[in-house]
């Protein structure tokens, strides 16, 4: 029997891993009996940030991460694919149906027992898997610092906010994916120089929700977009207001662009794209609503900030997600220093992977570092003085061993990457 504690990505693609493999699991999970600050439900699998799940393309790591998962029949990417909503060239899902596809599958499982309870201690002499981050409670956040000897287990991250989307002026507004990929799957309010100036001012004046010392050790894939402004006039153009490829019918560029992409199937509520914030609540309304087509937004869902805990992995964790001092326990998800939803799924199917072989054969049998599962891994592993979460990128493969043009790298990587993976398949027992 497998304890895995947290429902959400990792927890339950290892749970549905580890159960297919006819091994009893027991998911605790403490939602809704005692809710996060950031979760707004107590569903399995909740996205609480974006309800993107990035590109698909193979040439992409998180693309070729996604591709590597459902060799092993993710649930993750069941669910995703189940619940997907128009995003271009990206994969985008419905949150509510999303969560329900995987909590059916969870909770109709005959080897998996939901257990609805904060889990507070972890016992070393039982195989575990704890996949409570980024949101871990404070008692559990204090028995992992003291089996671990960790002084500081958390970074902050922020959330975007959510727009009704009757309420878009799309007399300004169009829908269009960056450089036509795919479908025109994204609303976009464009602005010209003296908008973008009078908004640029505007938001690095604006009141922002005060915070401690601590809190200003945000990841940099999640910064807050009015902390991005005050790094200069231009860094939000380019970041999350990029106006390349966003031309309307062929015209003039804007200036820059905000786009929103749709967050449920019904497409009656879109996220702004990167505008995770900690602005007080008044003035996220104020400053959302100069944007053009948005001056009458009504926002759904307000930016928060929230805490995001994770371990200084290189220190306890070996390339299996595993604990160097106590084998049966591992750790996944954001917790173990990854980071984003398919990493965070990624790492809880390959801890799983690891405690299924070390449980029927005594033995790990690690991914291959020429595979994104096994670079994510290795990276979590390796010995790193500044560590901190790491989203898949073509970064963490080690270098091909032959010359070859930079045009071509992204495809050499890709098949290098299932080649490897399809070969390791064949060593599982």
């Amino acid at each position: 029997m497998v304890k895995i504690v947290g429902a959400g990505l990792a927890g339950v693609e290892a749970a549905y891993y580890l159960a297919n493999q006819n091994i009893q699991v027991q998911l605790y999970e403490m939602r809704p009996t005692k809710m996060t600050p950031a979760h707004q439900t107590g569903h399995f699998a909740e996205l609480v940030c974006s309800n993107s799940l990035r590109s698909n393309d193979i040439h992409n790591a998180v693309g070729l991460l996604k591709h590597e998962m459902m060799e092993f029949n993710s649930l993750i990417m069941q669910a995703a694919n189940a619940s997907s909503v128009p995003a271009g060239s990206s994969l985008a899902v419905d949150r509510e149906l999303f969560s329900r596809f995987i909590e059916d599958k969870i909770r109709n499982h005959p080897n998996i027992e939901v257990i609805h309870q904060e889990f507070t201690e972890i016992d070393t002499d039982t195989y575990t898997i704890i996949c409570a981050g980024p949101l871990a409670s404070d008692d559990l956040s204090l028995n992992i610092s003291q089996l671990f000897h960790q002084d500081h287990l958390h970074f902050f991250d922020a959330i975007a906010p959510i727009i009704e989307a009757s309420s878009i002026n799309m007399d300004i507004a169009y829908l269009k994916s960056r450089y036509d990929k795919g479908e025109a799957a994204y609303i976009n309010c464009p602005m010209n120089k003296e908008e973008y100036e009078a908004f640029h001012r505007e938001l690095i004046n604006s009141e922002k929700v005060k915070v401690k010392d601590f809190e200003n050790n945000v990841f940099e894939g999640c910064m807050p977009f009015e902390v991005m402004a005050e790094r200069g006039f231009e860094t939000l153009l380019y970041g999350p207001m990029k106006p390349v490829g966003l031309e309307k019918d062929g015209g003039k560029r804007p200036f820059a662009v905000v786009q929103l992409r749709q967050d449920d199937a019904s497409a009656s509520m879109y996220n702004i794209v990167g505008f995770q914030t900690h602005l007080t609540w008044g003035e996220q309304k104020r400053i959302i609503q100069m944007i053009p087509g948005l001056e009458h937004a009504n926002i759904l869902r307000y930016g928060v900030m929230h805490r995001n805990t994770y371990l200084e992995s290189p220190k306890i964790l070996n390339n299996s997600y595993q604990t160097k001092v106590f084998p049966k326990v591992f750790f996944a998800g954001q917790i173990s220093g990854v980071e984003g939803y398919v990493e965070s799924a990624a790492s809880g199917l390959n801890a799983a992977i690891q405690m299924n072989q070390l449980i029927k054969h005594n033995e790990l049998k690690p991914f291959p570092k020429e595979t994104m599962l096994g670079a994510m891994a290795n990276y979590i592993s390796s010995p790193n003085n500044s560590f901190v979460p790491m989203n898949a990128n073509l970064g963490l493969f080690p270098q091909l061993e032959f010359k070859h043009s930079k045009k071509l790298r992204k495809e050499y990587y890709a098949k290098r990457s299932i080649d490897a993976l399809l070969a390791y398949k064949e060593t599982l027992k």
